[in-house]
Order: structure tokens, then sequence, then C-alpha cells
């Protein structure tokens, strides 16, 4: 935003700073916090510390101080922009994403050289892993956090450790595992996803899923053709007790097969064309087959009686193509709408538009500090940013509260 343009808008920005800062304890840490958030607002090519103290007319070291090395509590500020951006969204669903932040040095937390999806390549970064609550028409993230590598928790990574001041319970998890606990962390303040959704790099690991189902939740998970299933219509055998040790368990006799053979077996005439949204220009829409299956793999977890609950199979497969392009797998209800599946399974996209913001307006990335605690601040504050456009964008002649 331009200058004259923030200014227009300056009583909207003091309330929802008083709302969303109104945990820290201290008013000086309020005043930063709202001074920081216009920062990343104001215009400019860099949104690092120095470059937006320039810009605000304020001792960058302010700044600094307030991110690095003040006494505030983030999961506070994250837990209010979470309550707010949820009743500004209104959600059809959430997502679960992650993103990278390109680094030339290994000073800054979680650095490795590790494949990030930004950059489609194995690269020198940072990823970080985010909750989102979207619907069609806006969307906002959640929830943070930074994902550590296992070299991290070496004995060599000792002395950067401390330079970042990372916690000691703070270790390497995988992300799928960090998305559940930022759920959980969401969960403990009262919010909770109508549908989950999330790329093949979450759909495909078992544990996730599993965890998403022991949590209560919904989801619609993209996959990869390979996942392997029964079909519908297969039950599990009890084999013989032998009369020693303890009685086998149920299993099934038939050969689990790929989710892509499944569809193949099934044909593409066994589908229908569906749509999803209304695009720029025209109706966005595919030809999806449909089927119930049930999941096998490593690690399923059947019934006491040996049955493997049955889940949704999408498969979009769309015209001229010899076999489908894209799978998902949904624990929803048997008697939901196609369309609305389809829906929900293609609501992802709205993301990509949070990650290009955050990042070319509001300078996800371009955080310069060592700490730990210092990009989960930055972060957060970055959203807050984002979470106020999405609201002037929504109601731009919204006045502000006296």
């Amino acid at each position: 935003m331009r200058a004259g343009e923030l200014a227009g808008c300056r009583g909207r920005l003091e309330e929802f700073a008083s709302e969303v800062f109104a945990p820290l304890v201290r008013r000086d840490q309020r005043e930063k916090g709202a001074l920081y958030v216009r920062g990343l607002l104001l215009d400019g090519r860099r949104k690092s510390m120095q470059p937006m103290a320039e810009r605000l007319g304020v001792d960058h070291q302010q700044l600094q101080q307030f991110m690095t090395s003040s006494t505030w509590r983030v999961e506070d500020v994250r837990a209010r922009l979470a309550w707010r951006a949820v009743r500004v969204v209104r959600p059809q669903v959430w997502v679960v994403d992650d993103t990278g932040f390109p680094k030339d040095g290994t000073s800054s937390p979680g650095v490795a050289r590790q494949y990030s999806g930004t950059l489609g390549k194995v690269g020198n970064c940072q990823i970080g892993v985010s909750v989102h609550a979207a619907s069609d028409t806006a969307s906002c993230p959640l929830a943070w956090r930074l994902f550590l590598p296992e070299s991290w928790d070496t004995p060599k990574a000792a002395g950067r450790r401390e330079h970042c001041r990372i916690p000691e319970d703070e270790r390497h998890r995988p992300k799928w595992l960090l998305a559940l606990e930022m759920l959980d962390e969401l969960d403990g303040t009262g919010l909770r996803p109508a549908v989950l959704v999330a790329d093949a790099g979450y759909g495909a690991n078992a544990d996730f899923r599993h965890g998403l189902e022991d949590r209560g939740l919904g989801y619609v998970l993209q996959v990869k053709a390979e996942m392997t299933a029964h079909g519908e219509s297969a039950e599990p055998h009890q084999p013989p007790y032998g009369g020693l040790g303890p009685r086998p368990l149920p299993r099934y006799r038939t050969r689990p097969v790929s989710l892509r053979e499944h569809v193949l077996a099934a044909g593409r005439t066994q589908g229908r064309a569906l749509t999803w949204r209304k695009g720029s220009k025209a109706a966005m829409s595919s030809h999806f087959v449909l089927l119930r299956v049930r999941l096998a793999g490593r690690r399923p977890k059947p019934a006491a009686d040996g049955t493997i609950p049955l889940v949704w199979l999408i498969a979009q497969w769309p015209e001229g193509e010899d076999e489908p392009v894209k799978y998902w797998i949904s624990n929803l209800p048997a008697d939901i709408p196609a369309k609305d599946l389809v829906r929900l399974a293609k609501s992802r996209w709205r993301i990509e538009h949070d990650y290009r913001e955050l990042k070319t307006a509001l300078g996800l990335d371009h955080f310069e500090g060592r700490s730990f605690t210092g990009w989960h601040r930055h972060v957060t504050l970055v959203t807050a940013a984002h979470l106020f456009l999405t609201e002037q964008r929504r109601n731009p002649k919204a006045p502000a509260r006296a």
C-alpha cells in the first residue's frame, strides 16, 4: 500500500491491531506490533527490518528488539488471528501446505539443502509448514511451523542451534506431524475444520491420514496413482484356528491393486463431467471417475472384524488422456454429492494466491534474522498484514470502531 492509502485506513488498522495485539501485556509491545504490521503493508522492495524502519522513520533496532528478544508469546497473537480469520473467510476447507524460503548461507534456523516445491528442485532453503482457512473467495493462514531437518539434530549443529536460540525440545519432526500439531493447537482454541485438504506430499502418508481419522476430521487428500487398495466388494477372510497360540487375524484374500488399475478397470465411461468453480473466463470443469475402495498399503487400520473402511477415490480423467492425471481419496460420507467432492478436492488453488501475496507484497520470505522465535514472529505478523488486506478487500468501506 502507498503511504496515502495506508493513512486512509488508519482507523481500521488501529482497530485491527488493538484486537490482534491485545494479549501483549506491555503497551510498548502492542505499539511495536502495530508498527511492524504497518511496515509490512507499506510499499517497498524489501520487507526486512532495516528497510522497513527507514520507510517508517524509526530506528531499526526497535523492530529488531521486538522481534528477537522482547518477551511476548507469538501463540497468543496467532490464536487471535486465527479466530478473526475464520470469521472473515468463513472457510469451506482448511488446507495443509508448505513453502520454501530460499537462503544463501547456513546460519538461518532450519536452513539446509532440501527439496522445495517452491523452487521445484533441491536447494538451500528453509521450509515453512502452514495451515490455511479457505473459501472460494478468500483464504488466510491460521498457523505456521518451521521445519527442522534431521541435520539440525546432530552434534555438529549444536553451535548453530545455540546461535539461533532453538529451544531444546524443538527437534526434527516430519512435516505431516507438524501439521497435526498445528491442528491440535487450533483445536485447543476451539477451532476445527469442516474438511481438511492437502496435496500428495501429505495425502500419501498413512500416519497423517490415521492422525486425521483419530481426531475425527474429514479429509479430501491428493494421492499418488501407485497407492494400493481393495475393491468395494472385497471382504476379509477368517483363517481357521489351529488351537495353539493367538487366533489369526482376519485378512483379505484378494491382492490389492493400484488406484490407477482400479480406475482403468472401471473405465472412463463410468465417470462424468463435473464443474468445480467459475474461472475468470469460463467454468472450470473436467471428467471425473468416482469409486469406493478400501485402502491397503503397509499400515491399514481394519476394524475388529478385519474390515477396512470404504473411502472415496476421485480420479480426474480429462478428454484425450489415456489415463487419469490426478487422484484423491476422501473419508467423507458415502452420500456426499459427487460435485461437492470434486469442489473440495480442487479447493487448494486459493493457497497459491496466499503464498504469492505473502511473498511478493508482504515479505514473507524477507526475514533476515537468525532467531527461531523471530522467524515464527515474522510469519505471524505477515499473516496479520495479509488478514488486514483480506478484510479491506471484502469490506472496503467498513468504518473503524470509535
